[in-house]
């Protein structure tokens, strides 16, 4: 989750996106002890059968070792647990800069099992911000805890090795212990679920040093009945987003003009996508993940203005663009007849790589500096001159 001095809006997928009303107003047109247990029940079924559906039928957990099977079983669960569990609480996301700078943000989650879910999110970190709320009605796939969900599972199994690492200790629960690591062994994540539940308690990611740039932990948590409402949810606000696209509607998107890059740098692939219609035009909200790292890239024909309230203009990966403050995640600018807008829970690398390879704008200016030099060129090269 990813909140500034404007309006935020999870997702049903996974994720948690930012829908930026800034930009649509100014667009012109811890702890291990020992190995994880194997316990089965129903909702693991469930959980198997999920991810089956999700990945065409294949059985994610054919062939591999005993721990990566359970480890990969384990993660399903936690995935199914976010949709039959009814559960309230609070989500707080800590995330560390390269500098050594953090930001938090807190989000206080409502869920209803196989129901909706209701998420009210603040900056913990500034001042003048506005607790924001949105609202995920689709009870089969709602958002999850801590990024896990069907989708995101596979995807991480797809980019890393996920195998059990113990049982532990989460918010004074007893957990099971998940890691995933990269390709070179490295560690990439660890998450913690619950023992009686499965429901994700705490996630920490970590860089190619070993050191924690991200940790999220789900604290006061209270569970209801199934299908019971939790306590004091806040009322129901007025969802935006259409249901996330088909596949094959993602692509036919391009068609009608949007660029809908199938993948991005850093592994990250498109998994899902919606659009809403604001003042300013049709906005399209695409996902991409590796099953850790999420980007959310938000595109919207028509032409950024010179400034923005609560944005300042920084140089990544060789183009200019404004960065929200104070998260400095959140960035935008035009490029040919777009207005691109990207919410990042990735790397830094990651990041500059991803607005890299995103269509710009050249610098105002450039064709009149460009012929200045041509004409200066000429006449050096003119003996008669």
């Amino acid at each position: 989750m990813f909140t500034l001095t404007c309006p935020t809006s999870r997702h049903r997928d996974g994720r948690s996106p930012l829908l930026l009303a800034a930009v649509l107003v100014v667009a012109v047109p811890g702890f291990l002890v020992t190995a994880c247990s194997g316990q089965a029940g129903p909702q693991q079924n469930d959980a198997i059968a999920a991810a089956r559906a999700a990945t065409g039928g294949k059985a994610p957990v054919a062939g591999r070792r005993p721990g990566v099977v359970q480890a990969v079983r384990l993660l399903a669960q936690a995935a199914q647990a976010a949709i039959v569990t009814s559960y309230q609480g609070e989500e707080v996301v800590t995330r560390w800069s390269e500098g050594g700078s953090g930001s938090v943000l807190v989000s206080d989650i409502w869920h209803v099992s196989g129901g909706q879910t209701v998420t009210q999110t603040l900056d913990a970190g500034a001042s003048t911000s506005q607790p924001y709320l949105s609202s995920d009605d689709d009870g089969q796939a709602p958002e999850g805890v801590l990024g896990v969900t069907i989708p995101l599972v596979q995807l991480l199994e797809t980019h890393y090795v996920v195998a059990c690492a113990g049982a532990g200790l989460a918010v004074d629960r007893t957990a099971q212990v998940v890691e995933a690591r990269r390709p070179d062994g490295s560690l990439a994540a660890r998450f913690w679920l619950d023992d009686a539940t499965k429901l994700p308690l705490e996630r920490e990611i970590y860089d190619t040093a070993a050191h924690v740039i991200s940790r999220d932990v789900f604290i006061n948590v209270r569970f209801a009945k199934q299908g019971s409402a939790p306590a004091s949810a806040p009322a129901d606000p007025r969802g935006l987003w259409t249901d996330p696209f088909s596949q094959a509607q993602l692509l036919a998107l391009r068609a009608r003009g949007w660029l809908v890059p199938a993948e991005l740098p850093g592994g990250l692939e498109l998994f899902t996508g919606a659009e809403t219609e604001a003042s300013s035009g049709t906005v399209l909200d695409l996902g991409y993940s590796d099953g850790l790292s999420v980007i959310s890239v938000f595109e919207q024909h028509g032409q950024l203005a010179a400034s923005l309230a609560g944005w300042r203009k920084t140089t990544v990966a060789g183009h200019v663009v404004f960065v929200a403050e104070p998260d400095q995640r959140s960035l935008t600018w035009s490029g040919r007849g777009m207005v691109y807008t990207v919410v990042a829970d990735a790397p830094t690398q990651t990041v500059d790589a991803v607005v890299g390879a995103l269509p710009h704008d050249r610098p105002p200016g450039f064709w009149k500096r460009m012929t200045r030099g041509l004409v200066r060129l000429a006449s050096w090269a003119n003996p008669f001159h």
